[in-house]
Parts: structure tokens; sequence; C-alpha cells
């Protein structure tokens, strides 16, 4: 699998990640693109140090084939804000159901990568040992749009953690470990909050991936030909068919809606039953 990674240098997550992950050598120089931008590699995996705002990065992946390497996957270590403040290690795929506000194009959804991206989710539980810290999901939201499978890692919420070499060194050993596809079941998820409590704790407790998520802010107050787009939209950029839904998180009205809706685009719904649990968990 190739992988490139973005180290966005005015992100001190992003720089801590990547500079952990590269730490043990093998790298080699590979030039500077048309742009200006500098790469290095160890032939599997590219990272490209990036001086603009990653989340405005649009097409990256195309500079990159254009640069002469061809990802299979696309890696953000980021810093995450919330005004919360609350210390957290969180992994999210990216794009807009509708304003493209914070990079990305309107009404478009990058392409997910949900096997990877629950397995980092549980890596990240596996290695992490800083008790402060919430392990969850994000679900998709904020760009670049890009058409490589891609997700976002992040180290979060404010100044005091961003920083924070041991929780650098957990994400970079995450990216270490997380390479080979797994074969559970992909889905979406429907409904919840931002953070994805439920979709979280199906991902760390069963055989499942989550690709992108819709949560129920991002339905509230939309037509029912919005709300069909925007689960075909996700299930197109998950490569799925399949949906979880959140049914405790909206009334039963809603859900008898959003199910009616979902499978007016072909979804098929899938129950937590449905999967088997992850052993050693």
């Amino acid at each position: 699998m190739h992988r490139l990674l973005v180290r966005y240098e005015k992100d001190i997550a992003s720089v801590n990640m990547v500079d952990e992950y590269i730490s043990g050598g093998g790298w080699e120089d590979a030039g500077e693109d048309e742009q200006g931008r500098r790469y290095i590699t160890d032939g599997n995996d590219m990272i490209v140090y990036l001086q603009h705002q990653h989340i405005r990065a649009e097409h990256i992946d195309r500079d990159a084939e254009a640069f002469g390497f061809k990802p299979d996957v696309v890696v953000f270590p980021s810093v995450h804000s919330a005004k919360s403040g609350i210390p957290a290690l969180t992994v999210h795929p990216i794009g807009n159901y509708h304003e493209a506000q914070y990079g990305g194009e309107e009404g478009r959804l990058a392409p997910a990568c949900p096997k990877l991206m629950s397995d980092t989710l549980r890596s990240i539980r596996k290695n992490c040992n800083i008790p402060e810290y919430n392990i969850c999901f994000e679900v998709s939201h904020h760009g670049p749009f890009i058409e490589t499978p891609t997700y976002f890692l992040e180290i979060g919420s404010d100044e005091s953690c961003w920083g924070r070499k041991d929780a650098a060194e957990i994400q970079s050993k995450v990216l270490r470990e997380v390479r080979e596809l797994n074969d559970y079941p992909d889905v979406i998820g429907i409904g919840g909050g931002h953070y994805a409590p439920r979709f979280t704790e199906l991902a760390l407790s069963s055989k499942v991936n989550f690709g992108h998520m819709l949560p129920n802010y991002q339905m509230e107050g939309r037509d029912d030909e919005d709300i069909a787009r925007c689960i075909k939209l996700a299930l197109e950029a998950s490569n799925t068919k399949m949906a979880y839904l959140h049914r405790k998180s909206m009334k039963g009205a809603q859900a008898a809606r959003i199910i009616a809706l979902g499978e007016s685009v072909g979804c098929e719904f899938m129950k937590s039953e449905d999967f088997e649990p992850l052993t050693g968990n």
C-alpha cells in the first residue's frame, strides 16, 4: 500500500507526528514539485511538506501523482480544535454534505477508507496509555476535496494538548501499525452527534468498519430529497451499500423516515447484532 502523509508546517501536531514517524531513519529526499513543495520517501510512503493550510490543499493527491507518486490512501496528521479543550485523539473522514466553509467543495465528500480508518481508531485505543485522552471518531466535515481515499489523524483539543510528544508518539506508532486491510463489513453511520460515540463504541467492540458518518445536525430542517442525497453521497464515497442507524439518537418517526429515504437510494440497514464481536477488546 502506498500512502501519502501530509506534514503541514504550521501545525505542531502534524509536525510532531510526522517527525516522530520518520525518526527511525531510512527516508530519502525525493525533491520538490512545481509548487516548491518538498517530498521525502521510503518507497511505500511519501511525505509532502505543506506550507499552506491542509484543509484547503485541494487535489493534493493529483499533485503527488504528477510528481511521480500515486497514493492508495492519503493521511493528514493534524491538530483537532474544540472549545471544550478536552484532550482527544481522533480520526475522521472528510468532505462537506452542504456548504464548504472550511475547505473542500460544496456538497461533495472525499472517498473514505473505512477499513484503515476503523483499524486506526482501534490501534489508538490499544496504544494509548494517557488516561485523560478521549478516543473517538468525528463525523465527516471540512476539506480538502481529493479523489483518493483519505482520513485525518488528530491530536486535540487545544494548545495545551497539540504539542504533546507523548500523544505524537502514540499516533506515529499507529501510523506504523495500520497498513493491512481487514475483511470486516463496511458501513456508513447515520445519526448521533459530531463525535459519534455510538459508532466509536461499535468499531471498538465489533467487526465493522465505518466510513462516512451523517450526523443528525446535517439532517435537521432538510427535506426528503436532500437527506436522501446525503445518504447516497455517503454510501458512494464509502464504497458500500450498508448503513448503521443510531436509532436511539432520534425519535421513532424520524428513524422510520431515515430508513425509508435510505432504502429509496439502495441502502441496506444493519443492526449491532449483525456484527461479530471483536475478541480481546
